[in-house]
């Protein structure tokens, strides 16, 4: 006769159990789901883009760089490029204001050879009187398929909406510090309807490709477009005004080597994220134990085993966080991968994309907290099971002897016994304590941001060293008075194993006007150089130490004693004395480049004008940031907020259900539900808000190396800063949140029955 196999009886308690706790297991569920769906979508969503970026340079064959001539390149100057095995192509457009006076659009005809396009909506224009305009220009303009724009007093339909490869970053020009689609946008019209158009913004702009298919290295490259730019120069009587070679277009590169920088913020997210994962959970288990002591107690002397009651406790954690990371990732390939894959499209005129399965966002978000989960809650059941049956039968939890009661000041008796209830529960609150420094450090991330962006850009404003900072491609004059001329040139760091950060090099005058700071010698003295603030913040050097830079594009190198610092927010930049950069660099004495001036220099040749840098450029970076980060500003924040809730919904729940027996007694004493709020709820209030005024500076100082960590991997520098309110409104939040938790703990006072006291009387 065949042996039933008997089915383990513990297996009947998990539902009850779910049922019991319905309420703190599905907060957890929906906390982690959320986590899990959120960065899992935007690790994916940015993989994915930035694979179908990466691909778009073969699949919509992008120009190895452009350049502009004065007129229509000659027969001859084509056969001389030939000859070094450079194919070109007509790529001429048209500058015209649109909408109103600061709006620009550039008008290109279509594509068929080079810079492809990718029509994202609609179909490209086939006749006259159409007009197919950037997908992000059209959005940040409100421009519609269908409608008509007024160019040169003329209506053109627009038919589609596109994302063109060679304008990935809508940058108008490549000289300037940050682009803004709003202001700027490309379009494409017929090849007829471009040469019919009124020629007025003409450029002859010209792309180039390499013939050979060879993957060419950064510095072949660099050989290979110097010598174009050589060839080019030689036509005196067709001059070359814009040379730009891919790998230094930021109309094409920008926003691929911006891609994935934001991957650095928000691992940091994450980490911070599982680090209070692991808390909860801890909490959790080990208020499990506490709660069912005498039940495993009495079921550990009824011959189950550890392992047996392990397998159990861990049962429902585990099932709830394996639905957590399905239903997590399920949303993280749908719906938050499009959340993510909208902020990158409102920044960047993208190609579309396919999504693609990111192995390392299903490691970061499910494999590991499973892991960290699995273990902690391991390792709290064993040591709380490796108790003594008898133990836990007696709700004994401790594995010291018990120490005689703290003897307490004269105070008045509801003093004396909330500083007891405080005493008595002083693990519990330190780990309220831990657990509101974790939720406040996220909440002070949320918060930082935008008046981060705000600080800064009233930083540049103040800070700005001219109205105007014009760089020439070679030195020209001008009669102005306000004028004052500078040597610069851009280098890099030269940090092996890291990315390298670009430096601008500026040689000053010796009695500058614009340059004004005590005790700075900028005169040819070798004493060493003065460097921006950000550099000594981002990469940890002090006066005295050496700073080694390399050009950009070849191995030289050059090292510089640092003298000390100047406040210089709006780039990484490095001052010397004009001398000595000219000794440095191998240029000849009074070689210039540059002018800073306060008013517009209108008597310059604007083909000798390679940038001019305006406060309105400087700003562009603020605004590009607030726009393309503006939206996950309050996600973050109101985030924290509902994990601040949640730690101190559990954390509080923790403290009342150890103190359940004696609640019950004091009822039975005679105390109502109100007096017992006062005696029980306000000793926590006490707790969390010693908790919360300790948080502050613990979240500050832990952000602050976070920050640097985040600003270490991505370009630029913006310095630390945290407004004041920012820790008001820490506060404000911290209290709406324990606000909103002391009403649900109240009516869990209201529950707990007299006679609780007396089933627990102690064996």
């Amino acid at each position: 006769m065949r042996k039933e196999k008997i089915r383990n009886p513990l297996i009947k308690r998990i539902p009850k159990e779910l049922k019991s706790e319905l309420g703190k297991y599905a907060v957890i569920f929906l906390f982690l789901t959320i986590t899990i769906g959120f960065i899992s979508g935007f690790l994916v969503a940015d993989n994915s883009m930035t694979d179908a970026y990466e691909k778009s340079f073969e699949k919509y064959n992008i120009e190895d760089g452009n350049f502009e001539l004065t007129g229509p390149l000659s027969l001859e100057m084509k056969g001389k490029l030939a000859e070094e095995n450079i194919m070109i192509y007509r790529n001429i457009y048209l500058d015209k204001q649109v909408l109103n006076e600061n709006t620009t659009l550039r008008i290109f005809e279509n594509r068929k050879e080079v810079n492809l396009i990718c029509l994202m909506k609609g179909r490209l224009p086939e006749t006259e009187g159409k007009i197919a305009v950037d997908r992000l220009f059209a959005e940040k303009n409100k421009i519609h398929i269908g409608e008509e724009i007024e160019i040169d007093e003329r209506k053109f339909l627009v038919t589609g909406l596109a994302a063109f490869s060679d304008y990935s970053a809508l940058f108008s020009d490549n000289g300037e510090m940050m682009f803004d689609a709003k202001c700027f946008g490309v379009a494409v019209v017929t090849g007829k309807q471009l040469e019919r158009m009124n020629q007025t913004g003409l450029h002859w702009n010209y792309a180039w490709k390499y013939e050979s298919e060879k993957q060419f290295s950064l510095s072949e490259r660099y050989e290979y477009s110097e010598t174009l730019m050589k060839i080019l120069a030689m036509d005196v009587q067709n001059p070359l005004l814009k040379f730009t070679p891919e790998y230094s277009s930021q109309a094409i590169r920008f926003s691929g080597n911006d891609m994935g920088k934001d991957k650095s913020m928000i691992i940091v997210l994450l980490y911070m994220i599982i680090v209070i994962l692991t808390f909860l959970f801890a909490v959790t288990i080990s208020n499990t134990i506490e709660k069912e002591a005498s039940v495993i107690g009495t079921l550990r002397a009824s011959g189950y085993t550890r392992h047996e009651l392990a397998a159990h406790y861990i049962a429902l954690p585990v099932l709830v966080s394996a639905a957590a990371c399905g239903i997590g990732n399920i949303l993280g390939y749908s719906l938050f991968k499009k959340v993510v894959a909208d902020m990158y499209y409102n920044s960047y005129s993208l190609p579309s994309y396919e999504t693609r399965w990111n192995e390392e966002a299903f490691l970061l978000t499910t494999v590991i907290p499973c892991i960290i989960l699995l273990a902690v809650n391991l390792i709290i059941l064993y040591n709380k099971l490796s108790l003594t049956p008898l133990k836990l039968i007696r709700n004994d939890l401790s594995k010291h002897k018990t120490k005689k009661a703290v003897r307490l000041p004269e105070f008045k008796f509801p003093a004396r016994f909330r500083l007891r209830i405080i005493l008595q529960n002083k693990s519990g609150y330190l780990l309220m304590l831990a657990g509101i420094v974790f939720a406040n450090v996220l909440l002070l991330f949320g918060l930082m941001l935008e008046p981060l962006l705000d600080h800064y850009g009233r930083e540049l404003e103040e800070k700005l060293i001219a109205e105007y900072q014009y760089i020439l491609k070679q030195p020209a004059e001008t009669d102005s008075a306000s004028a004052e001329a500078f040597a610069v040139t851009t280098l890099q760091t030269d940090f092996t194993g890291k990315n390298n950060e670009k430096i601008t090099v500026y040689g000053i005058k010796d009695d500058s006007v614009y340059i004004v700071k005590e005790n700075m010698p900028l005169h040819h003295d070798k004493s060493g150089v003065y460097v921006s603030e950000g550099i000594l913040e981002k990469f940890g050097y002090s006066a005295g130490d050496t700073l080694k830079l390399k050009e950009l594009y070849t191995d030289k190198t050059y090292e510089m004693t640092i003298a000390g610092s100047y406040d210089y927010p709006a780039g990484m930049a490095v001052f010397m004395g004009r001398e000595e950069f000219c000794s440095l660099f191998g240029k000849e004495n009074g070689y210039f480049n540059g002018y800073f001036s306060n008013e517009e220099l209108t008597d310059l040749d604007g083909q000798f004008v390679l940038s001019v840098i305006t406060l309105n450029d400087v700003n562009k970076v603020v605004r590009q940031l607030n726009d393309s980060m503006g939206s996950l500003f309050p996600l973050i924040k109101w985030f924290a907020f509902g994990m601040a809730m949640l730690l101190l919904y559990l954390l509080s729940k923790l403290v009342l259900e150890k103190n359940a027996s004696s609640i019950s007694m004091v009822k039975i004493l005679g105390y109502g539900n109100r007096e017992i709020g006062k005696l029980y709820i306000r000793s926590t209030t006490v707790a969390v808000a010693f908790s919360i005024l300790v948080s502050l500076p613990v979240s500050y100082g832990t952000l602050k190396f976070l920050y640097q960590w985040i600003m270490g991997s991505i370009s630029g520098w913006m310095p630390y800063h945290i407004r004041w309110t920012v820790f008001a409104e820490m506060v404000l939040f911290g209290t709406a949140a324990y606000a909103i938790v002391t009403w649900i703990q109240f009516r869990k006072i209201k529950k707990i029955p007299m006679e609780r006291a007396l089933k627990n009387v102690e064996l």
